[in-house]
């Protein structure tokens, strides 16, 4: 259904814009600022931010205006939905416990992943990464096998329309060699990176399966770069990460 549809509500968009538009940094906007991020005029953007304070997702304070906890549960919603969350969350405890390494789930939203659990580990370069945060999909192991899950109509769409820019000196800027890569891993059941996002950062990642074998997310180990070759990630890492994958899917089966 497109934005020209009968059936497209237009005031439940323009509400959705202004949550994301309060959603963004630093965390509080006044009236102007939030009908900019939200490409909304400032007489919509009152009326919607009106409604969202008389139910409670947001809050006013003088000429600011930010969300409340209340609007946390929007995402909640989401991960609840999700019939592999909850087994998730203890699976990839058990695993970055057994190896050591920060260990992440995302699923694709377009071109970018969304981080559904990430669990960092003590000794890995710090981030700012966690649930909801959002990166490009061709740009680290998890897009990657969500991409190569695609198919091949939606892979070749997906490689005539994204913009492949130069993050580092190893990114991968041309559509044809990520095509080539994308084979490979539907081919080998993983994705490896080193360096195409953070110089610091590499990672491999093995695809989660729902009980009809339809790729629904991807699980992954990441690690600070030149500790480890691709092949020592697949000798010490591919069959932990399989194995977590599997009991996932295995606890989805057994929930039916």
């Amino acid at each position: 259904m497109g934005k020209d549809s009968d059936e497209f509500v237009r005031s439940i968009a323009r509400g959705f814009s202004i949550v994301e538009a309060l959603g963004k940094p630093p965390g509080r906007h006044t009236l102007t600022e939030a009908a900019e991020l939200a490409d909304l005029n400032r007489a919509t953007a009152r009326r919607i931010l009106a409604t969202l304070v008389a139910l409670k997702y947001c809050s006013a304070d003088g000429r600011y205006f930010s969300l409340r906890p209340r609007a946390l549960g929007l995402g909640l919603s989401y991960l609840n939905a999700l019939p592999y969350w909850g087994y998730a969350q203890r699976a990839l405890e058990d695993l970055r416990n057994e190896i050591g390494e920060s260990c992440a789930l995302a699923v694709l939203d377009e071109q970018e992943i969304v981080y559904a659990l990430r669990l960092p580990a003590r000794r890995i370069l710090s981030s700012n990464l966690g649930i909801g945060s959002r990166l490009p999909a061709h740009l680290v192991s998890l897009g990657r096998v969500l991409l190569a899950a695609l198919s091949a109509e939606q892979r070749a769409s997906y490689l005539g329309s994204v913009k492949l820019q130069a993050v580092t000196p190893r990114t991968v800027v041309d559509a044809m060699r990520l095509g080539a890569i994308l084979r490979e891993v539907e081919q080998e059941g993983y994705a490896w990176i080193d360096g195409e996002l953070d110089p610091a950062i590499c990672g491999i990642a093995v695809p989660l399966r729902d009980q009809a074998g339809t790729v629904v997310a991807a699980i992954s180990v990441n690690t600070i770069s030149g500790t480890i070759s691709e092949a020592g990630a697949r000798r010490k890492f591919l069959i932990p990460l399989r194995k977590t994958a599997q009991d996932i899917r295995s606890q989805m089966l057994s929930s039916r």
